[in-house]
């Protein structure tokens, strides 16, 4: 199967590494969902895409999260257990990249679907707003 064109609020699976992993050294990450936010231009070469990780873990301290309702993760086929998408931090890669890997027990298919937009508007929304007031840590992989 291809790979999927990179638009924003696709949830993929790729092996995000966070801000704490890169200052220690770490390249590759574990491999999660993440919610693509932007994407240069298709024409653009390298093309670059921002992704942003999808966690259980509840955010705290610094951490910003957007809760992903239960019927969204049903809808994309995410575990019922509640998740995050983390907007205080992010990493920026080329597209395609390394990093991606199958959805599990779905060989050749590397997303899960999209957000609804209007989540992927509060994702976006809240991403910016970190961003511009620079409280959002980035990992250029």
């Amino acid at each position: 199967m291809a790979l999927p064109d990179p638009k924003p609020g696709l949830v993929i699976r790729y092996d995000y590494v966070w801000t704490h992993e890169a200052t220690a050294g770490q390249n590759q990450g574990k491999d999660r969902p993440t919610c693509l936010v932007a994407a240069t231009d298709k024409t653009a070469r390298p093309r670059y895409v921002v992704l942003l990780p999808i966690t259980h873990t509840p955010p705290s301290g610094d951490t910003v999260g957007i809760e992903i309702p239960l019927k969204v993760k049903q809808a994309i086929g995410l575990d019922d257990e509640p998740s995050w998408v983390i907007v205080s931090e992010h990493n920026v890669d080329e597209w395609p990249n390394a990093g991606l890997s199958p959805v599990p027990g779905k060989p050749g298919e590397f997303s899960y679907g999209f957000i609804p937009p209007t989540l992927f508007a509060k994702v976006r929304g809240t991403f910016l707003d970190l961003a511009k007031a620079k409280k959002s840590t980035s990992v250029r992989r």
